[in-house]
């Protein structure tokens, strides 16, 4: 949503009265990190209590500019995906874990495309799925923390003896090494 407001910032001056709204929302959230409840409990009450009033009077202004502008128009277009994406755009204000925007999910998708191109001639079909899953699980370690090549060693060693009903123990954000916890992955 963003992004669309910043897109009709040259179109309509008023698109600068949304990026205000976004920007209180990124110092709540600043706010937060400074004082160390990042994910915590005390962070969603900070949300909670400081958050939620900025995205309320956040929707009641879009529903006010909903219609004012020609419907083909940058604002219009921003104003009505802002209110068609509500709920999403307000999920994380019912869980701390959960990030104002989805700008790392927007990062793993940029790094995906350049593989797709990458990887167009990868020789045979079959190679092509088994290196996407192989990124998809890198990605996925890199995501929740792990070191992707000791998540590798440790798993691909225990998987042969792991019970079955306890695979879910060996998917990354479950992972414990088997010698110590993991490490962060490399920079």
């Amino acid at each position: 949503a963003r992004r669309k407001f910043f897109e009709a910032l040259p179109h309509s001056p008023d698109a600068e009265r949304a990026m205000e709204f976004i920007r209180d929302v990124y110092r709540v959230e600043h706010l937060a990190r400074e004082r160390g409840l990042a994910g915590t409990a005390a962070h969603l009450l900070l949300r909670q209590q400081r958050s939620r009033p900025i995205m309320d009077r956040f929707h009641e202004w879009l529903e006010g500019q909903s219609g004012c502008y020609p419907p083909k128009t940058p604002m219009a277009k921003a104003v009505a995906y802002a209110l068609s994406h509500w709920k999403e755009l307000t999920a994380f204000l019912g869980d701390a874990r959960l990030p104002p925007d989805n700008n790392r999910s927007e990062s793993a998708l940029r790094i995906a495309a350049l593989g797709r191109k990458n990887f167009l001639f990868i020789g045979h079909e079959e190679a092509g799925r088994n290196l996407a899953g192989l990124y998809s699980l890198v990605m996925t370690c890199e995501a929740n923390g792990v070191n992707p090549q000791q998540y590798l060693t440790d798993v691909l060693i225990r998987v042969q003896s792991h019970p079955a009903s306890r695979i879910h123990e060996l998917l990354p954000h479950n992972w414990k090494a088997c010698f110590g916890q993991p490490s962060p992955p490399p920079a």
